[in-house]
């Protein structure tokens, strides 16, 4: 369904600049939805249907990424055959847990979720980076991985139920798996988000908790913005986006705070 039949200029242009700009950090360091999830908010969508439209538009925007970081996908197939059917079913069972969450309920969560998605982006920016190693190969694959399979899953119920941060705990998850190299790490990540976000798409459909009009413009952005900066990525400090989307959290945090708990 839609809320928007007649969504005028301005709005389809945040969010379609909001859902780009999220495409291309989610590419480049994660955290893109602390831009599309507000802007979707914006054009007039309670925070669950905004939560559920953002995800299904980000599903092909994650695929764009990974067609972007094909070159490193192409060498993963084992990290990704480990991890990816935790991420599928994690993804399923966060957006189950969404849609039978009370509206009441989860509009009080939404500050504490973005709080924590934004804390997690702070304390990935404060952490000193590891030497730049003149040539990374491979992973090194834990011979009992029960351990990351089951922290891949509770990583894709998180990323069902809100998503913002996930791609933050890929990455540290991934570090523990034995990956090496961070170009190839976000492609593995790419994949990995367009599972989760491809199945709890599924649900918040048949669930009709999306809205269709603002999802297809949301959509367009997420795919240019996916792929371009998986192409950038190579040339961007995943640092210096990050810190504009921590100060962009903060705000929002302290928004949504203000909205919900004490006004």
């Amino acid at each position: 369904m839609s809320l928007h039949p007649f969504m005028n200029l301005a709005q389809a242009a945040l969010l379609a600049v909001a859902s780009a700009a999220a495409g291309a950090i989610n590419s480049v360091a994660g955290g893109g939805s602390l831009l599309s999830f507000p802007a979707a908010m914006a054009v007039g969508m309670s925070p669950l249907m905004a939560n559920a439209t953002n995800s299904v538009a980000l599903a092909p925007g994650s695929l764009a990424s990974a067609f972007g970081y094909r070159r490193e996908v192409s060498r993963d197939g084992a990290v990704i055959r480990l991890l990816l059917p935790a991420a599928a079913v994690g993804g399923g069972l966060g957006s189950v847990l969404l849609l039978v969450t009370p509206q009441r309920v989860f509009d009080t969560l939404v500050p504490l979720l973005v709080l924590f998605a934004t804390v997690l982006l702070l304390i990935q920016n404060l952490r000193r980076p590891a030497p730049r190693q003149a040539a990374v190969e491979g992973w090194d694959l834990p011979r009992n991985a029960v351990a990351s399979v089951i922290l891949q899953l509770l990583v894709g119920v998180y990323g069902g139920y809100f998503g913002a941060g996930m791609g933050i705990m890929m990455l540290a998850l991934f570090a523990r798996v034995g990956g090496k190299d961070i170009h190839r790490m976000n492609g593995v990540k790419t994949v990995l988000a367009a599972a989760i976000n491809a199945i709890a798409a599924v649900a918040f459909v048949v669930a009709r908790a999306v809205d269709y009009e603002a999802a297809a413009i949301m959509t367009v952005g997420a795919i240019s913005g996916g792929f371009l900066g998986a192409v950038g990525a190579r040339r961007i400090k995943p640092a210096v986006v990050r810190w504009g989307v921590v100060a962009i959290g903060l705000v929002l945090f302290a928004q949504l705070a203000y909205r919900h708990w004490w006004s």
